[in-house]
């Protein structure tokens, strides 16, 4: 395949007076939601008055596989391999059922499309679709749907139903299949280029070809100048080659650049040159300003423009360009994500698992937002942030935020909002929370945190009345000395803490935890799982999930692992990918072998059962006893709480204005004028008895600090505005009427 060199880049034959650029997600990230990053770039893109067409192809192969003619043409080809070899019973079923499949498969997708609400009620007679070997799974079907009605049951049993169909895939058709993935081995062993190239060498498979007619349709539509393609992960790594040879072999004058979360993380030491067969340029980090200085570059009479980030072919060689003056854009100038040409309303929301974090990634359709570029925290020592993506930490205003979530709303149809946030600042939700209800949005939201003592209680129920419905955190290791080896900055007495004041609110906690750290024993994996046993037994804690530590280059362990006892396998730096790292721990544990073990028991532990089970029981071989007490959790929960307000602290109230009531109580021949005021929230009515003056400041007073109000008034404030009429502040905040105000929506912040 012939290289494209720079001056063939730069040929003034190729000068492009204007530029129209094609920007795709390749095959395969979700079922339910477009990946966000397409959005970005032609939001940002809009803002320079560049014309732009986005596409999420994974969605357009998926909805061409499964429909059916896409189920006829594969059950054709599928069949051709049972007179080649051993084909297991499960596929045989399935094709012997195929006339089941394609009648049911239209109203199955438009069912998980939103559009055939009533075909529940027959999938879930369990007597209409087509069953093979996911069905096996279904005893866990009265935990997780028995009293959440007909939906969501449905929907789990046409998920199964699908990967029955995807298993026939992987078996007969084309073995690098997967929903939310293609060819993923293929990106994650790609230090070196050469397996890549190989599979590039050869026949497109049966996928392939669905996603290259595809993409030959829409290039011939659109005639684009530059093509962007966005690989945010692994698994479209693989298309996303497939997709830049096709067009260079088809379409030459078209220039194509790759940027996203895998070259960002994996190919920031590339060299391979046979890469730029593929693709004429690389960006890095932020695309706003590398995309910007791509056009120019191509749509230029100079012979050679500045670039940003970039790495290109150079006379045969792989270089890196970041000799642009132009700064990156703030987030405040990047525009509002835009979600115009994608198809919304054919996603599938499909659950999977009954995991409840799982569950929202995969089912319903979320804009998403970011509050805040980078990590405010930074520190964690598995985690890249020597990457700019994490390092470089800029925050965006709550009302720029809310005039976002305003705009997409407009443009999608849809109010629920994922912030993909690294780790969202806690000052920065409570701003947000507070202009949301400000402009009375009614929003559902869920985040990803820190689980700092910044969230107390009142901050929670803020949170939660904005419209938070769920926040996930890294507890990682349940152990404070691997806690502070980590420069988690937190610990496990604070995190249940913290996720009690979450749950208490009505907010769902799902806990991303890590075993085989760096130097971590067996005796901290064990304790570390009792910690997690009694989070969910206290009920704290509603999802988690499990994973190994994995070395990375660009984090503190990777970059210096002669401090944290571990040994790098080899020094030597791919010329392809170069992110995961092999390596050695000082220990010698085996911890892999702990994994089904930790796993099963988070399983059960979410079911809220067997919490009485020893340890010992989710391992077939010998570990130690915990050393955690029995009450850890229950005991840190039960600590006396310190009760004093800052004068700085923000004081909101929630509720409404009260019905006023006044009377005059009497005894022993002495009377007081008296006042009841009577609120009224969604859910119930209360009421509070004052003396007159008390009364009628406070009625004044709920009117300043309502959270309809742009001014929020401080606790020295509040104080000092009661002293002026009144005596003996303190007295009165910690009365009868004051806590039961605190009950319902008096938030200290």
């Amino acid at each position: 395949m012939e290289r494209i060199e720079l001056s063939l880049i730069f040929a003034p034959n190729l000068f492009l007076l204007k530029t129209k650029l094609f920007v795709i997600t390749p095959p395969f990230t979700q079922l339910n939601t477009p990946y966000p990053a397409t959005a970005y770039i032609k939001g940002f893109l809009n803002t320079k008055n560049i014309e732009s067409v986005q596409a999420d192809l994974g969605i357009e192969v998926i909805l061409k596989l499964f429909s059916k003619e896409g189920l006829q043409n594969l059950f054709e080809v599928g069949g051709l391999t049972f007179s080649v070899g051993e084909v297991s019973d499960n596929s045989k079923r399935i094709y012997a059922l195929q006339d089941e499949y394609l009648k049911t498969i239209n109203p199955v997708i438009a069912f998980l499309q939103g559009k055939n609400p009533t075909l529940a009620l027959q999938i879930c007679q369990e007597d209409f679709l087509p069953e093979a070997s996911r069905f096996a799974q279904l005893e866990e079907l009265d935990w997780a749907f028995g009293t959440m009605g007909t939906q969501d049951k449905a929907k789990h049993l046409a998920t199964l139903y699908l990967e029955d169909i995807s298993d026939f895939i992987v078996e007969c058709v084309d073995a690098n299949f997967g929903f939310s993935r293609y060819a993923e081995r293929l990106g994650r062993s790609a230090n070196c280029f050469d397996e890549l190239y190989e599979a590039l060498q050869q026949e497109p498979t049966y996928i392939d070809t669905i996603l290259l007619s595809i993409l030959k349709e829409r290039i011939e539509t659109i005639q684009p100048t530059l093509l962007l393609i966005s690989v945010p992960f692994p698994g479209n790594l693989y298309s996303a080659f497939r997709s830049a040879q096709w067009v260079k072999k088809h379409h030459p004058k078209i220039k194509i650049s790759m940027g996203g979360g895998f070259p960002n993380t994996e190919l920031r030491s590339l060299s391979d040159a046979r890469v730029f067969e593929f693709f004429d340029f690389i960006t890095l980090d932020d695309g706003e300003a590398p995309i910007e200085e791509l056009i120019n570059a191509i749509t230029s009479s100079e012979v050679e423009m500045p670039l940003k980030r970039t790495f290109l072919l150079e006379n045969g060689k792989v270089v890196y360009k970041n000799n642009s003056t132009k700064h990156d854009y703030k987030q405040s100038q990047v525009g509002t994500p835009d979600y115009s040409d994608l198809l919304l309303d054919k996603y599938i929301s499909v659950i999977e698992i009954v995991n409840p974090m799982h569950r929202m990634w995969s089912d319903g359709r979320w804009n998403k937002l970011t509050m805040a570029h980078g990590c405010y925290w930074g520190k964690c020592t598995f985690c890249d942030i020597s990457l700019d993506y994490i390092k470089v930490y800029e925050p965006v205003a709550a009302n720029l935020l809310c005039d976002q979530m305003e705009e997409m709303i407009a443009q999608t149809g849809e109010n629920g909002f994922h912030f993909v946030d690294e780790a969202a600042p806690p000052a920065l939700m409570r701003a947000l929370a507070l202009e949301i209800l400000r402009r009375k949005l009614a929003v559902t939201w869920w985040t990803n945190i820190r689980f700092e003592k910044s969230f107390t209680k009142d901050l929670c129920l803020l949170l939660k009345a904005s419209g938070c419905i769920a926040v996930s955190g890294g507890l990682e290791v349940a152990s404070d000395r691997l806690l502070k080896l980590i420069d988690k900055g937190v610990t496990v007495e604070q995190v249940a803490k913290v996720t009690r004041n979450f749950t208490e609110a009505g907010v769902m906690v799902h806990a991303y935890l890590m075993y085989g750290y760096p130097t971590q024993t067996i005796q901290e994996t064990v304790d570390s799982l009792e910690m997690v046993r009694q989070l969910f037994e206290v009920g704290v804690l509603q999802s988690g999930f499990w994973h190994q530590f994995a070395m990375t280059a660009h984090s503190p362990v990777g970059l210096y692992p002669e401090k944290f006892g571990v040994v790098k396998e080899t020094e030597a730096i791919g010329t392809f990918a170069n992110n995961d790292i092999n390596y050695t721990d000082s220990t010698g544990i085996d911890h892999d072998k702990f994994s089904f073990g930790l796993k099963k028991s988070l399983f059960n532990f979410m079911h809220g059962i067997c919490f009485d089970y020893e340890l010992q029981d989710w391992f077939d071989f010998k570990i130690p006893k915990t050393k955690i007490s029995p009450d850890f959790i229950f005991d840190a929960l039960h600590e006396n709480e310190d009760f004093n307000i800052k004068p700085t602290a923000k004081i909101v109230w929630l509720g409404g204005k009260p019905f006023v009531e006044h009377f005059t109580k009497s005894k022993k021949g002495n009377s007081w004028e008296m006042m009841t005021l009577t609120f009224h929230d969604k859910k119930e009515s209360f009421n509070i008895r004052t003396n007159k003056n008390e009364g009628e400041w406070l009625v004044e007073m709920l009117l300043k600090i309502s959270v309809a109000n742009v001014k929020i008034f401080t606790f020295q404030e509040i104080k000092a505005n009661f002293e002026i009429q009144l005596e003996d502040f303190e007295l009165f905040w910690y009365s009868k009427p004051i806590k039961t105000l605190r009950e319902f929506g008096l938030l200290v912040l």
